[in-house]
């Protein structure tokens, strides 16, 4: 269920969204990200992901996010939990300019909780969707990201994490 534009700004303004980030590496042990073509993030280079919406199950929008975001669906049980993790935006999709404000003229901020997946690549991805919400897929070297400057912060903490896992193990 998607919302007209006035309805889903005081949604934003009101309560976190929540959101499946999906964590793609391939058999090279790159990742893959695209770069942002809307607020919150725009211009950045971003892990692929999206919103549920209300009455869907996690699966269920596991499947669609990842047919919409990487031209294949995959199923939650493909994936490995990562884990959740706040994103605070000074923005919102709606907004024309740094500064937005809901219709009262208040200040309008997004808060995602989103849950973060690790998807490991068995074969190529050769039908990614272009220009809906990124403009061109790159695949990184996960220190070539973390040291990237257009590499956004929420997505650079996937890798920072996984890195620590790893030395754990």
């Amino acid at each position: 269920m998607f919302l007209d534009k006035q309805t889903f700004t005081t949604v934003i303004a009101s309560t976190p969204l929540v959101s499946i980030d999906l964590v793609v590496i391939n058999h090279l042990g790159q990742a893959l990200l695209g770069k942002r073509l809307n607020k919150p993030a725009k211009d950045f280079w971003f892990v692929p992901g999206g919103r549920i919406v209300k009455n869907e199950l996690l699966a269920d929008a596991f499947k669609r996010l990842t047919r919409d975001e990487l031209g294949t669906e995959f199923s939650i049980s493909q994936a490995s939990l990562l884990g959740p993790y706040d994103h605070f935006y000074d923005d919102c999709v709606f907004s024309a300019d740094l500064v937005s404000t809901d219709s009262d003229g208040d200040y309008v901020s997004t808060h995602y909780v989103a849950i973060a997946y690790v998807l490991k690549l068995t074969h190529e991805l050769t039908d990614l969707p272009l220009n809906i919400q990124h403009a061109q897929y790159q695949w990184f070297d996960v220190d070539t990201l973390l040291a990237a400057e257009h590499v956004h912060v929420n997505s650079k903490n996937y890798f920072t994490a996984i890195n620590n896992l790893a030395q754990i193990d």
